[in-house]
């Protein structure tokens, strides 16, 4: 094992980097996975990380050691209080890996498509992919002002969700939805039908909008779907993540009730 004690190793720097900068995941293009639940989620989708950086205090802890045992490098053991600069957890995992984003795969033209329209909050981005993986969605779109999906903050509350469902980041919306073959909807108040009277079979694209604002005006154009979730009267809006699982598994329901995995061309 290489033990690092010191706060200007390189590995160290750019782990603080990473923690903190899209500019630098996105030039790098790695990102840090914090916990073992994620690096144990990314190796079993055959999705081995670069490096992994220990806690000393943790080294000794059965799953920490059954996940060094399924690295092929070098680990890097840090001083617990450089460790914990590294971390965003209350409570440190004991382990951290620097982890290769994967390139972003065509844009789906057919399937079960999810689009992000400017969901800012990265534990709703989070959430909805999840809630996206878990439903059988072929590909997750996000436009450009969406929370960054390969921040730690993101994948925590993606919780895997990263490493069993494509993703297009900076997203062009607008042409990606006019190319799509199929149907596409999204939660808009105006010219809507209850969810649970529409049609969701088929291709589809449904679009979420952001939290403050919703579906921009130039995307619900191109929805010829447009659809509301009853609500009691009185009650503001449903939170965007809690939403699109309502949707999400209604077209579930109606598709037969068993998620499939989707085909990845």
């Amino acid at each position: 094992m290489e033990i690092i004690q010191s706060r200007q190793n390189a590995l160290v720097k750019t782990c603080v980097k990473l923690a903190s900068h899209r500019r630098e995941r996105l030039k790098s293009g790695v990102t840090l996975l914090d916990g073992p639940h994620l690096i144990r989620a990314a190796l079993d989708a055959g999705l081995p990380p670069q490096r992994l950086l220990v806690a000393a205090g943790a080294v000794d802890k059965p799953e920490i050691v059954d996940l060094l045992g399924r690295f092929d490098g070098v680990p890097a053991v840090l001083a617990d209080t450089l460790f914990g600069e590294l971390t965003e957890l209350e409570s440190s995992s004991g382990i951290l890996a620097v982890w290769p984003v994967p390139a972003a795969p065509a844009p789906r033209r057919d399937g079960l498509v999810l689009a992000l329209d400017g969901v800012q909050d990265p534990g709703n981005v989070g959430a909805m992919l999840r809630t996206a993986a878990a439903a059988g969605v072929a590909q997750a779109w996000l436009s450009p002002a969406c929370a960054d999906a390969w921040s730690p903050k993101v994948l925590r509350a993606g919780m895997g969700a990263h490493f069993l469902l494509p993703l297009v980041e900076r997203a062009d919306l607008p042409a990606l939805l006019a190319d799509f073959g199929g149907r596409r909807a999204a939660t808009l108040l105006q010219g809507s039908v209850p969810l649970y009277a529409a049609d969701l079979r088929g291709d589809l694209a449904l679009v979420m909008g952001s939290e403050g604002g919703g579906v921009s005006e130039e995307v619900a154009a191109l929805t010829e779907l447009r659809l509301r979730i009853p609500m009691r009267a009185g009650l503001e809006s449903l939170n965007v993540g809690a939403a699109a699982a309502i949707c999400l598994y209604e077209r579930l329901r109606q598709a037969g009730g068993e998620a499939v995995q989707a085909d990845p061309a």
